[in-house]
């Protein structure tokens, strides 16, 4: 089986809209996905720089309260200031929550935008407490969607730098237990942290299973000591804190210089990224997202073969996987619920959301997405949202699912399509037969239109 726009769309983009058109060819999806990114200068979502000067804000009122000490009426003062951040922080991440869903009902680039979600998901990172806290959505927008179609090492290293990503697996706190900050402190043991390490090869790139042991795991930690950052400066190596002598990492040498050097923990994560293992990783975890949960084996090694032969160039990987058989085949994964409640606005061909109303967009989608169990930006760990069907289709979610196919729709459209009209929008000609009857004899538009968005055929990709 060969390129159908309409499974392209599908399957490899946010859903059908009567309003744009599926991409022609394999190759026009790659050449928009190299091109502008429309969506994001349409649809702004702010950088991480907005989080640091937030945390500034945050640890100066953290510092004020320290001072104040026994002067009431200053403590509630900071106090209040304290909960304005906040709810400013909250009302941000709904903000930004509004421009994503934005993006995916208005792109003529779906397929950006799916990767966007799948990369932020497989470096997965969320604050830890203060200004951090909501602060995902700025920390994919600048690390990892200018690098989506470019080489995996390049969006290594801006994940691994990033000040969420420290924050989040508390490698800011780490220090080299020889390190000249552990011997200021008369401490051996000055907190050296291996979360970041431990994620890097088992999540990040040579996968669980991969060819390394708990000792490349503490080498690597020692390696990483001296990646911290500031409210100020963003990411800042900090020689003071790495761990001085080399560091052997898959048995090779890095470090070993005095002071330590940004430079050497780079090229491990050149290497990292270089490893084949990470090729095969990688290959299969895209395949699963966006294909099958048991892919075609012969499809995941073409896709790593292509990133063996490229240097790990993403645009690469995925043309591999969009021009072989095995991508256009099968019945299909299970929508998670961000691809079924944005698919369906897409068919909806929604132009306007109420993001202006808190109220409105937490009623219409943030704690339906809960109840479906997709919480946005909210994963139950670094190893970010399950891959398997069945973890959307337990009997809570597809209530969630078929309670919001009922009650939403209507609320953000106004008056609904003829049914028989949103089934060709939302499914062109892969609607079944019987499908097309029960929406013609459904009893009303509403009930049509929910009868289709909860059938087999829409929640599939």
């Amino acid at each position: 089986m060969s390129y159908d726009p309409i499974l392209a769309e599908i399957r490899f983009g946010c859903g059908l809209s009567p309003a744009h058109a599926p991409p022609g060819s394999a190759r026009d999806m790659l050449e928009r996905l190299a091109g502008p990114d429309h969506m994001a200068e349409l649809w702004p979502i702010d950088g991480p720089e907005v989080l640091m000067d937030r945390q500034k804000t945050f640890l100066e009122l953290l510092r004020q309260r320290r001072e104040a000490k026994g002067d009431a009426v200053q403590l509630k003062s900071i106090a209040r200031d304290i909960r304005k951040l906040r709810k400013a922080g909250r009302a941000a991440q709904m903000r930004w929550f509004g421009q994503s869903l934005r993006r995916r009902i208005g792109s003529e680039d779906g397929f950006r935008e799916r990767l966007a979600f799948f990369w932020g998901d497989h470096f997965t990172a969320m604050g830890q407490g203060g200004a951090l806290q909501n602060g995902t959505s700025p920390y994919v927008e600048g690390a990892i969607r200018p690098y989506l179609a470019g080489r995996f090492a390049d969006m290594l290293k801006a994940v691994t730098a990033s000040p969420l990503m420290l924050n989040y697996l508390n490698q800011a706190s780490s220090i080299g237990p020889g390190s000249a900050a552990a011997v200021r402190r008369k401490k051996s043991w000055a907190g050296l942290n291996e979360n970041l390490a431990r994620e890097l090869m088992e999540l990040h790139t040579l996968g669980a299973g991969g060819p390394y042991g708990q000792k490349d795991v503490t080498e690597l930690a020692q390696l990483l000591t001296g990646f911290s950052f500031t409210h100020k400066r963003g990411f800042v190596f900090r020689p003071e804190y790495a761990e001085p002598g080399p560091e052997t990492v898959l048995g090779k040498s890095y470090g070993g210089a005095e002071p330590a050097r940004l430079d050497e923990v780079l090229a491990l994560l050149e290497d990292l990224a270089a490893h084949p293992a990470t090729a095969q990783h990688l290959s299969r975890k895209l395949a699963v997202h966006f294909i099958s949960s048991t892919p075609d084996p012969e499809l995941v090694e073409a896709m790593a073969a292509r990133y063996r032969e490229t240097d790990g160039q993403l645009l690469a990987v995925y043309e591999a996987m969009l021009s072989h058989p095995a991508a256009w085949q099968g019945p299909g994964k299970v929508k998670p619920p961000v691809d079924f409640i944005t698919s369906a606005l897409r068919a909806l061909a929604v132009e306007e959301l109420p993001t202006g109303n808190r109220k409105r967009m937490e009623r219409f989608f943030f704690r339906p997405l809960r109840m479906m169990g997709q919480t946005w930006e909210t994963p139950d760990g670094p190893n970010g949202w399950p891959e398997e069907d069945a973890s959307w289709v337990t009997p809570l979610a597809l209530a969630a699912r078929l309670q919001w196919a009922l009650a939403i729709p209507g609320q953000v459209y106004g008056a609904l399509p003829d049914p028989r009209q949103f089934l060709t929008a939302a499914l062109g000609d892969r609607a079944h037969d019987s499908l097309r009857f029960a929406a013609g004899a459904a009893e009303g538009r509403r009930e049509g239109i929910a009868l289709i968005l909860a059938s087999p055929s829409f929640q599939r990709m």
